[in-house]
């Protein structure tokens, strides 16, 4: 294992089937301090499986993962804040019902900022949950999320349920509301929207990583963009 202090991340040969299908097949990856890094892959590539495992949803049937040293556990999911693919707030519970169990669960959530992140998207921290739309929830979620002061934040598909107009606002959340010294993977489809915030970019495909590298690298060397490249590979 790398033994690099400025490693957040290290993946290696991990390996995870299901039902005899490999969702991820040998996967090496070193993720260091201080980057935002697109996780991006068509459906189906092994984007949510990386990201669960990271997260200790789920056990690699072969290989290793560390976190800033450690295995997925206690340890790591102090310093990990992981934003699921799917919605799982319970609908009874009032925004700011949310904002306190986050408080009280995470010594590292800061609730000024989560109140200040829902004002500036209008968004009322007295409604309950089950009166908010998709997308506003999903606005909820990701405000949860970046209040935590992390070391490592896992984002699976961030901007995939909201509106155009608000992806920007979003983004902007995402690259203003985490400390220079924490890494953001961010797991997405949505290559175009994404692509000007990236430092380096994974590319994911039938559960093995095809690339790894700087964006700048990547755009030096293919002469395309990200989203252009993105599109050759995965034939979209």
């Amino acid at each position: 294992m790398d033994t690099n202090k400025n490693v957040i991340l290290q993946c290696n040969a991990v390996t995870k089937n299901f039902s005899g299908y490999a969702a991820l097949s040998e996967v090496n990856l070193t993720l260091e301090k201080g980057r935002i890094i697109g996780l991006l892959g068509p459906n189906g590539s092994g984007k949510s499986t990386l990201l669960k495992l990271i997260n200790g949803l789920l056990v690699p049937d072969t290989g290793t993962i560390r976190i800033a040293g450690y295995e997925p556990g206690i340890e790591s999911k102090r310093i990990v804040s992981y934003l699921p693919e799917r919605t799982y707030l319970a609908d009874w519970m009032r925004v700011m019902d949310v904002l306190n169990f986050f408080q009280d669960f995470y010594d590292n959530f800061d609730k000024h900022k989560a109140y200040d992140m829902l004002e500036r998207l209008n968004i009322d921290p007295k409604k309950r949950l089950k009166t908010l739309s998709k997308g506003t929830k999903e606005k909820v979620q990701l405000i949860l999320v970046m209040s935590r002061k992390a070391d490592l934040y896992c984002l699976d598909e961030p901007i995939g349920g909201v509106d155009p107009a608000s992806r920007d606002y979003i983004l902007n959340t995402i690259i203003t509301n985490y400390n220079e010294n924490a890494t953001v993977l961010i797991s997405t489809h949505l290559i175009a929207d994404i692509e000007m915030v990236l430092d380096e970019v994974i590319f994911i495909k039938n559960g093995q990583v095809t690339l790894h590298a700087p964006v700048d690298d990547v755009r030096t060397k293919e002469n395309k963009s990200i989203d252009t490249l993105f599109r050759e590979v995965f034939k979209c």
